[in-house]
């Protein structure tokens, strides 16, 4: 049964402009393990947005917005083929397992200008 579904899109531009201009907001946005993996890549403003893309989608699935959350509750990892999921702690697992989620849906992409993230939360 599908429980939740959100999507969320930003511009490229906008994210590397917030994370050059603030250079502790990608502390305040992101694990330790998202900082890492998007510093290694070439384009890392494109990897940076579709995970705030992603954490946005996610309060939207959960039906919450960022209320009560702290951004690195919702972390975006991948699997050794890519494959990019989600993993939750703190008050957004915790809103997760209230509302029964048992699978958590994660797509990502982005382009020239945009990122883009869908989530659909599954639950029995």
């Amino acid at each position: 049964m599908i429980i939740g579904i959100g999507t969320d899109i930003i511009e490229i531009d906008r994210m590397k402009e917030a994370l050059q201009t603030n250079l502790r907001l990608s502390e305040r946005l992101f694990t330790s393990g998202e900082l890492d993996y998007c510093q290694q890549k070439c384009n890392s403003f494109e990897s940076f947005a579709a995970r705030f893309a992603a954490k946005e989608a996610m309060t939207k699935a959960l039906g919450t917005g960022f209320r009560n959350y702290n951004w690195t509750d919702i972390e975006v990892v991948k699997d050794d083929l890519g494959k990019p999921s989600i993993n939750l702690k703190g008050n957004a697992l915790m809103k997760a397992e209230e509302l029964g989620v048992t699978h958590i849906h994660l797509s990502l992409s982005h382009g020239k200008d945009y990122a883009t993230a869908m989530v659909v939360l599954e639950g029995s």
